[in-house]
């Protein structure tokens, strides 16, 4: 409390119960600014804005940034290079926090989103490895919609921003990876198709306008990112030494989709270092290959503090305005964090950067915001202005988040189809394990406050009577409590083991050394499936994949469940798959490597391709050559489903002119950028027949196998699509195949040709040969 200058506190009544009012506003959560959204052009309290051009909404974007930007002073600009965005209020532009995440539901991990009394929670859908799982893009978009509804309903209160740093779709490159579980995976066109699709769901707005934005996503980390800390080498200083080749064909294509398919407002560049440059001073990978090539409409922005860190951990510039000025002349608009508000302007002073190049930058900030309605006035008067906190934790988006975990629950073991269990049949359940009762593990990390938790005990006992041990104190288990477990296990009808791990295990900053079950939980697993009188479910809830060999050849342990970390939701979703409510559908997006991996490949090696001189055995399923404990694709149903080929090409003409050298000169390839491969391509027919006796959803692949050239893939997928079959029915699947795009591969330089000769199409145990002529 202040104290007046003649020494004597002097309070007033009036005082005291101003103070009472703000406590019991600030306890209801009703605070101001919480009950109102943050936006710029608030004619309505200040009419003399109307008369400001970049306020009129019956302008163009352009025209209207133009005249918003030769209004401002180099300080105002220099405000607006930072996620932190600066006010300026003679021109009614209130402070705007650019940083919200939204990796699988509204999250308060940012500072620009936050819960509160009036909305406490938001839907909070499976990690995203697990809803890759699924391999159905309508999924994808349906999330995203979800999601960016529920983010406009919390901006509507003052709750949330509009500028959401997600997805992840950097490749799951390696098992270790702490940030695999943010991910779709270890494909390029499976991370592709899940980032535009993800993407299309948060920005797409109803009104068909296809220039505004329902909500700004973002496509991170920006590029050949993910080694977070393993065995001391850390992401702050870690250089990602990687071919033209991986480079184009592997690393790349999600965020090339991102931009061009998915038409994303915002491309996060990463801390990492490719090959000797910071991704965030690289003008070539920025200004020259997002901005320049995939023509991105929207703004590029750091990761948090990444110019901080190539100034002052990687040292690649002397001074900080050196920094700064390579920073945004590289094509970076907006910096998280606070580097570019210190050092900017003594850049510019110093002539080390244009203030040109600060308009630039603040130009793709602010038409972001014009596409958003920022600078439109009241945002409750607009398309989305009458969600609120009525239109957050709906029962329907809810049944979604519990939806989305069946469909990418993953059965990697059934024999001899122990599952489903009866739910009548059962009369008693053993649930053992540190993962059986947890809530917060299960939405795992970049998470916000989620509607409700269903465990997976109480999910399993809403069907049936349960005994619990745990088991283990967590999941670092490291003395495993056998005997209770042992017991429960040797009187029940059937158990479910559900271990694995947690963000003490695998998070941000923190990689795997080991990528088997931690601690004594494999003990803990074999030793009470010997006591067990029933069958044994072994469920493991994890990111990233886990050498459990030993279960897969254990004939106690008869089933076993990849469930990822499977959101608010996952203990219904667990039950729903053990008890045959729900068929499961879900296939593995990433490789399942044995210890044996770990214990000899380097994770800061980030060549895709094997290399026999050494041994290295390369990665994923595309290029590796070990041993594998379940692979990409792998998973089964309750039910069993037959392909038939009904109809594709045995030979392909690819036209050339006549004088193409081609015709003269046996040519292996041809490069995909010249004009003969515009819009060739052929169509693919399969009827797929579910011949089991339960209803369910198939997952069909199309692979291809490219004549042996440029180091090509082993096979790659081309197309995937999710198919609902009631028991003995069938249907009908087409895939369009672009020749071009894919079929052809990327040579060592990084360019892309279609090899001529024999490839050969894959979907399950069908193949196909087709020939590629001139």
């Amino acid at each position: 409390m202040a104290t007046p200058r003649n020494g004597a506190p002097k309070v007033s009544v009036l005082l005291c119960f101003s103070i009472f009012f703000v406590f019991l506003l600030l306890s209801s959560g009703r605070v101001f600014g919480q009950s109102s959204p943050v936006f710029a052009c608030d004619v309505g309290s200040n009419p003399a804005l109307a008369s400001l051009g970049f306020c009129n909404s019956s302008l163009g974007i352009d025209s209207r940034v133009a005249d918003l930007v030769k209004r401002l002073t180099l300080q105002e600009k220099i405000g607006f290079l930072v996620n932190s965005a600066g006010s300026v209020s003679r021109l009614g532009i209130p402070k705007y926090e650019w940083w919200s995440e939204a990796l699988h539901g509204v999250s308060n991990v940012g500072p620009g989103t936050r819960f509160s009394n009036l909305v406490p929670g938001a839907t909070s859908f499976p990690q995203v490895i697990l809803t890759a799982a699924s391999f159905n893009a309508s999924l994808f978009e349906a999330i995203g919609r979800v999601v960016s509804t529920e983010a406009r309903a919390m901006y509507n209160v003052g709750l949330a921003g509009l500028t959401y740093w997600s997805p992840n779709i950097n490749i799951f490159r390696d098992p270790r990876w702490g940030r695999g579980q943010e991910t779709p995976g270890e494909d390029p066109l499976l991370s592709s198709k899940y980032g535009s699709s993800y993407v299309r769901g948060l920005q797409q707005r109803d009104d068909g306008n296809p220039n505004g934005l329902k909500v700004a996503a973002c496509c991170k980390h920006y590029t050949a990112y993910d080694v977070d800390n393993w065995k001391g080498t850390d992401r702050y200083h870690f250089n990602a030494v990687v071919t033209k080749q991986d480079m184009d064909d592997t690393y790349q294509p999600p965020f090339k989709s991102c931009v061009i398919d998915g038409n994303v407002a915002s491309v996060m560049c990463s801390y990492n270092k490719v090959n000797g440059k910071p991704t965030c001073a690289d003008p070539d990978l920025l200004a020259g290959v997002i901005r320049g090539e995939w023509k991105l409409n929207g703004y590029i922005v750091s990761d948090c503090d990444s110019v901080d860190v190539f100034y002052n951990s990687q040292h690649y510039t002397k001074t900080p305005e050196e920094a700064a000025a390579i920073a945004i002349s590289a094509g970076l608009d907006l910096n998280c964090g606070s580097f570019l508000s210190k050092h900017t302007e003594a850049a510019v002073k110093g002539g080390l950067l244009a203030e040109a190049a600060i308009d630039k930058a603040i130009t793709n900030n602010f038409g972001t915001l014009m596409r958003l309605g920022f600078f439109d006035g009241d945002p409750r008067k607009q398309l989305y202005g009458k969600l609120g906190p009525k239109d957050v934790c709906t029962q329907e988006n809810q049944e979604l988040a519990r939806e989305a975990a069946r469909q990418g629950i993953v059965l990697l073991k059934n024999s001899p189809a122990y599952l489903p269990l009866s739910p009548t049949a059962i009369k008693s359940l053993a649930v053992i394990g540190p993962n059986a009762n947890v809530t917060k593990t299960m939405i795992g990390n970049y998470e916000g406050i989620p509607c409700k938790y269903t465990t997976p005990l109480q999910g399993l006992t809403a069907s049936v009577a349960t005994t619990y041990q745990p088991g283990c104190s967590n999941v670092a288990c490291s003395t495993a409590q056998l005997d209770a477990a042992k017991k429960i296990a040797a009187l029940a009808d059937a158990t479910v083991l559900i271990m694995g791990a947690d963000q003490s295990i695998e998070a941000e900053s923190r990689d795997r050394i080991d990528i088997t079950l931690p601690g004594q939980q494999a003990l803990l697993v074999t030793e009470v499936a010997k006591a067990s009188k029933g069958p044994v479910i072994l469920v493991i809830m994890s990111g990233g994949g886990m050498d459990i060999s030993f279960a897969k050849i254990d004939v106690k342990i008869t089933s076993i469940l990849w469930v990822g970390y499977p959101g608010e939701a996952g203990g219904a979703a667990i039950a729903d798959v053990i008890f045959g409510y729900f068929n499961p559908s879900g296939r593995l997006p990433m490789t399942w490597y044995p210890q044996s991996f770990a214990d000899k490949v380097p994770m800061t090696n980030m060549n895709m391709r094997p290399d026999p001189s050494n041994g290295y055995p390369g990665r994923s399923y595309r290029f590796y050559t070990g041993e594998t404990v379940y692979t990409f694709g792998d998973g089964v149903s309750y039910s069993s489903f037959k392909h038939h080929l009904v109809q594709a090409p045995k030979t392909f003409f690819i036209p050339l002119e006549e004088s193409h050298i081609c015709h003269s000169t046996r040519c292996k390839s041809l490069d995909v950028g010249d004009q003969h491969c515009q819009n060739l391509g052929f169509d693919i027919h399969l009827r797929v027949k579910n011949t089991g006796a339960m209803s369910g959803s198939h997952t069909v692949f199309l692979f291809s196998t490219s004549p042996s050239l440029h180091s090509s893939p082993q096979k790659h997928l081309l197309g995937f699509e999710k198919v609902f079959l009631t028991a003995q029915t069938e249907a009908q699947v087409r895939f369009k195949v672009d020749v071009c795009k894919d079929l052809s591969v990327v040579d060592e330089l990084g360019n892309r040709k279609v090899a001529l000769g024999q490839h050969v199409l894959h979907v399950g145990s069908l193949k196909s040969s087709l020939n590629v002529r001139i």
